[in-house]
């Protein structure tokens, strides 16, 4: 998510509990930046009793790679990303996926974050550039207000709001780029800290919908010509500011 104007965008993670288990940076950023973009994860576990793949073992980074992996580790159990006074995060951060793109899919994962606003996100169907920095949709994470359960389109070059559509929003977008916003009656909100949030995103088509802690937050129906995307990687954000800790768990896949 961002809050600040693009170029300054840079996800951050700040202190977490307990020990971690860290990889070493990429010396090559271009050639890091094109192996991030995916290849067969060997972390997967199949579920064939919900038909959900788990995409992380709880145990290991195994399927998972980002340009500098050194902020992020394992600890509790999740998937974290850290950045402290410190190791702090000048620029975005993204850990992608390495089992290929996303098309049509629901994603269903366990998070939680201190610090920094609680400021993070989810990205899918995007790419990843040589610098490390993602383009494309973002299911949003922020403490409360418009931005938490909204939809962003990151590093985006059409007109208007980066803010797609806002938490307790449905809008459309026509092919003009034209929005047509209504309300969806209730909104999202985070658990106390230190608790668990879940988060549902769906796409299908050009129709995405999310909702945080059962709650649907907000569903996006994206028609701009030259601006919608329908496949992309899938992407964990660790935003730069103040020191913060972000972690995921529990992260299962269905592609339709």
């Amino acid at each position: 998510m961002k809050k600040a104007p693009i170029f300054l965008a840079c996800l951050m993670i700040g202190a977490c509990v307990g020990q971690g288990v860290s990889a070493s940076p990429d010396s090559d950023s271009t050639k890091a930046a094109a192996a991030i973009q995916g290849v067969t994860a060997s972390g997967d576990t199949p579920r064939p009793e919900t038909g959900f793949l788990s995409l992380f073992d709880g145990k290991s980074l195994d399927g998972w790679k980002a340009l500098d992996m050194s902020y992020w580790s394992v600890r509790d159990g999740a998937l974290t990303g850290q950045s402290t006074p410190e190791h702090p995060c000048k620029s975005n951060q993204f850990i992608v996926w390495q089992g290929g793109e996303v098309i049509d899919f629901e994603l269903k994962l366990k998070f939680r974050v201190t610090g920094n606003g609680c400021n993070s996100g989810v990205q899918f169907r995007s790419v990843i550039r040589p610098d490390g920095l993602a383009v494309g949709y973002q299911a949003d994470i922020f403490q409360n207000g418009p931005y938490l359960g909204g939809i962003c389109d990151e590093l985006h070059t059409r007109q208007g709001d980066e803010l797609l559509t806002a938490n307790g929003k449905k809008t459309v977008i026509d092919a003009a780029g034209r929005r047509t916003v209504t309300a969806l009656g209730q909104a999202a909100a985070l658990k106390p800290d230190g608790e668990w949030n879940d988060y549902q995103i769906t796409a299908i088509g050009n129709l995405i919908t999310l909702s945080i802690n059962g709650v649907k937050c907000s569903e996006l129906t994206d028609m701009e010509a030259g601006y919608f995307d329908l496949k992309g990687i899938l992407g964990l954000q660790l935003r730069s500011g103040e020191p913060m800790t972000v972690q995921f768990k529990d992260i299962l896949l269905m592609q339709r």
